[in-house]
């Protein structure tokens, strides 16, 4: 059982950068898509990014060329590097992780329904 373990959240001031890792904790040879999500309170989690392969797969418009989503093998570990934060960027960022090997075209935000292992989640906090 992989369990995914998210780290590198934080309180910044807007304009400021945070890089969020996730590691996964155990190995599936399966897993070949991977997401960061967020949660406000009070509104829907959103999809923020995808990487499938290691390879970008989808941003959400409202992060694209602020954030950047990559995976180092080596260390099991997935990133999402965040620049110019804005105060809308706060939330409770999670990573998770498919399980079983999907196509490229279902790694995107809009399926989240198939993302099925979750970390607990990292607060990201910006203040303007």
């Amino acid at each position: 059982q992989v369990q995914l373990v998210e780290s590198g959240g934080g309180s910044v001031q807007a304009g400021g950068s945070l890089r969020l890792s996730c590691e996964s904790v155990g190995y599936n040879p399966r897993t070949n898509c991977m997401g960061w999500f967020r949660q406000v309170s009070g509104k829907e989690r959103e999809g923020v990014a995808t990487i499938y392969g290691g390879v970008a797969a989808d941003y959400a418009d409202s992060v694209k060329g602020r954030f950047t989503i990559s995976q180092d093998y080596d260390k099991n570990t997935v990133y999402l590097q965040i620049n110019s934060l804005k105060p809308e960027d706060s939330g409770l960022y999670y990573c998770a992780a498919v399980s079983t090997w999907i196509s490229s075209s279902r790694c995107v935000r809009s399926s989240s329904g198939v993302f099925d292992t979750w970390g607990q989640g990292t607060q990201v906090t910006v203040s303007s």
